[in-house]
């Protein structure tokens, strides 16, 4: 016997079922941002890498380009010396729930910052095919454009708030953490003195 059929479900999940596992996690939304939290506070870095790479990761999340977000996030987390780790936990908040609200909003904050310079003609009539078959050319200025734009102050923004959070909990958690070591290896420190203390004057039994 496999290990795939040992370890496979004995009712496989319906498309439905995937598509609900993904959008509302079995587990609570509280213990996935729990869980998510201390993936990143637990990286191996000081709290400036964390909180830089993390911003990097949330900055490139709010442009338009999925599917290279990775790439603009250890790009962003390079220049401002932030670790590449926390920048790819960074581009979760990049995700199906969230991209519809950041592709709206950046939309409508790009064609506002355009102003008279509004995107020239209207749509495609073959939008959906230009989408399909991602031609640039044909979605560049009438959706493309406003979206880049809108995304330069938003993904800034959202990257400056995440860097000052994350910053600061980086710094409290690695403190504290700090402080508990210091506190078991002075008790260890503690133990030893007294097993010594107790080998020399005979009352130690092993």
């Amino acid at each position: 016997m496999t290990t795939d059929m040992l370890f496979r479900r004995r009712q496989p999940l319906s498309l439905a079922s995937r598509v609900r596992t993904v959008l509302w996690p079995r587990s609570s939304f509280s213990r996935s941002f729990h869980y998510f939290r201390k993936r990143v506070l637990r990286l191996n870095a000081t709290p400036h890498a964390i909180a830089a790479g993390f911003a990097a990761g949330v900055a490139a999340s709010f442009t338009p380009f999925i599917g290279f977000h990775f790439l603009l996030a250890f790009a962003l987390a390079y220049v401002v010396a932030g670790n590449m780790a926390s920048a790819a936990l960074g581009t979760v908040v990049g995700n199906p729930l969230t991209f519809p609200f950041i592709w709206g909003v950046t939309y409508e904050v790009g064609h506002w910052l355009l102003g008279a310079r509004a995107p020239h003609g209207e749509a495609p009539a073959n939008l959906g095919s230009a989408l399909r078959h991602m031609d640039f050319a044909a979605i560049w200025k009438p959706i493309i454009e406003p979206m880049m734009i809108g995304a330069l102050p938003l993904g800034l923004g959202a990257g400056l708030l995440s860097y000052g959070l994350v910053f600061a909990a980086a710094r409290s958690f690695q403190a504290h953490r700090a402080h508990r070591m210091a506190g078991l290896k002075h008790g260890r420190q503690r133990s030893e003195l007294r097993l010594q203390d107790a080998r020399r004057d005979g009352s130690f039994r092993p």
